[in-house]
C-alpha cells in the first residue's frame, strides 16, 4: 500500500524521514515550513514534492500528514492547518499524547514516532529505527502500519502513556549519554589531552551493555565503593562545582543501585 503524504516541519526528522518515504514508494506531495527556503532544501532531495510556507492544505491531495515540527509548535500547527477531508494527521513526538491533535481539522490523528536520534546531514538506515505508532481508529491504525512496515520491521503499537515512559527512557539512554561523552570532552581539552584515547573505552562500554545488560557492565570506583578513589575525583572536579555534584549524584546512584 503506497501513500500520497504532505511533511509539515523541515527539521531533521523530516530531512530523514521524506526521502526514507519516497524510496519506500510513497509519494511526497508538499513540505512546509515557515521559513520557505527550508522546505526548498528537502523538496529537493525529492522527485516532485512543492514546497509551501503556508498551511492551507485543503487542495492537496495528500491522505497523510506528518507533523515533524518541535513538541512546542505541534498544538499551534495542527490547530492551524486546514486540511482535507478524510485525511490522517500524525506527529512524531515522543513526548507528546495523541489527544493534543483532537482539535485539529483532520478526520483522523494518530502517531507515527520514530525512535532514534537524527541529526540533518548523518546519514542512517531507516530500517534500523523502530516506528511507535498510535491511534483510536482502526483502519487509521492499519495504514499506519503498513507506512511504518514500508520502511522498518519494528513497528510497535504504544500507548501515549507508555510512550512518554519510553522517550524518558531514551533521553537517559540517548541525550544524557552524549552529554555525559560532552564533558568527558571537555575535562580532556582542559588538561590539554587527546580525546581520541577514551573512544575505545566508550565503543567497549556501549558494545559490552548491550551484550550483557547495563547492570552486569558496570565497571569503576562506584560500584566498587571506592570511596578514596570516589573523593579524589570529586575534589580534581572542585574547579566546577555543577561537574562535581553530576559526579557525585551519579556516583551515588550506582552505589545506591
Amino acid at each position: 500500500m503506497k501513500f500520497k503524504i504532505a511533511i509539515l516541519g523541515a527539521g531533521n526528522v523530516a530531512w530523514h524521514l521524506a526521502p526514507a518515504l519516497e524510496n519506500a514508494g510513497h509519494e511526497i506531495t508538499e513540505v512546509y515550513a515557515r521559513d520557505i527556503e527550508k522546505a526548498v532544501k528537502i523538496t529537493e532531495r525529492l522527485y516532485s514534492a512543492v514546497p509551501k510556507a503556508d498551511l492551507d492544505f485543503s487542495e492537496s491531495e495528500a491522505e497523510i500528514f506528518i507533523l515533524a515540527v518541535k513538541d512546542s509548535a505541534i498544538p499551534e500547527v495542527a490547530d492551524a492547518v486546514i486540511l482535507p477531508e478524510e485525511c490522517i494527521l500524525v506527529h512524531t513526538s515522543g513526548a507528546i499524547p495523541l489527544d493534543i491533535l483532537g482539535y485539529s481539522s483532520a478526520t483522523y490523528i494518530g502517531i507515527f514516532y520514530p525512535l532514534q536520534s537524527f541529526t540533518m546531514g548523518k546519514k542512517m538506515d531507516i530500517s534500523d529505527v523502530p516506528f511507535l505508532i498510535e491511534s483510536e481508529d482502526q483502519d487509521t491504525l492499519r495504514k499506519l502500519k503498513k507506512l511504518g512496515n514500508s520502511l522498518s520491521q519494528m513497528v510497535y503499537v504504544v500507548r501515549s502513556k507508555d510512550r512518554k515512559a519510553i522517550h524518558v527512557a531514551a533521553v537517559f539512554a540517548s541525550n544524557f549519554s552524549n552529554h555525559m561523552i560532552r564533558i568527558a570532552e571537555e575535562i580532556m581539552r582542559r588538561q590539554g589531552l587527546d580525546f581520541e584515547m577514551l573512544k575505545p573505552l566508550i565503543i567497549e562500554t556501549i558494545s559490552k551493555s548491550l551484550q550483557i545488560g547495563a547492570k552486569n557492565a558496570q565497571t569503576g570506583p562506584a560500584i566498587r565503593e571506592d570511596y578514596e578513589t570516589l573523593e579524589e575525583h570529586h575534589r580534581f572536579l572542585n574547579y566546577n562545582e555543577q561537574l562535581a555534584e553530576i559526579y557525585r549524584l551519579i556516583s551515588q546512584d550506582i552505589i545506591d543501585s
